[in-house]
């Protein structure tokens, strides 16, 4: 499963729709303005919320968190004993590890499990410029759990280099 989503436009403020490879609204991107914390809203295309990601307060890293229906389910924090700076680390409430790694400022990085590819992010093999792709290239995977990954992925790395 593809998904395109428009660069220029991730913000906090700005709202801005997730297609499938096929060019249809998938998920809507929703930049929450005017909060403490920077937050975003994955929606689907009849504006049910289906994640919430929210950077944590108070944590000793920029970390955040991803939850749903109100029910913590990820968090995403830069790896720490990590001598690439392009390494992320998200822990799902389960226990269960995901493994961030790449160029994410180039936005050609790779979502994997124990080794084992879940999602892949590329401007590659795109030719609209702006715009990177979200391969889920697992069918069990979760496109809205890897997208709002990919979503704390970019901000995080953002934010640390407008910090640097």
């Amino acid at each position: 499963m593809r998904f395109l989503v428009r660069d220029r436009l991730l913000s906090i403020g700005d709202d801005y729709w997730i297609e499938d490879d096929r060019g249809n609204k998938v998920f809507l991107v929703d930049g929450k303005a005017m909060r403490v914390r920077d937050t975003f809203e994955l929606k689907d295309t009849r504006g049910r919320v289906l994640v919430d990601i929210h950077q944590k307060m108070f944590a000793l890293r920029d970390t955040m968190v991803i939850e749903r229906e109100g029910e913590p389910l990820a968090t995403v924090r830069r790896k720490r004993l990590s001598l690439l700076r392009n390494h992320y680390r998200v822990t799902l409430v389960d226990g269960t590890v995901l493994d961030v790694s790449g160029k994410i400022m180039d936005r050609e990085f790779a979502v994997e499990y124990d080794g084992e590819l879940l999602a892949v992010i590329s401007r590659r093999w795109l030719h609209v410029r702006e715009t990177y792709g979200v391969d889920v290239v697992r069918d069990d995977a979760d496109p809205a759990l890897l997208i709002a990954v990919t979503v704390c992925v970019i901000h995080l790395a953002e934010k640390e280099r407008e910090d640097d």
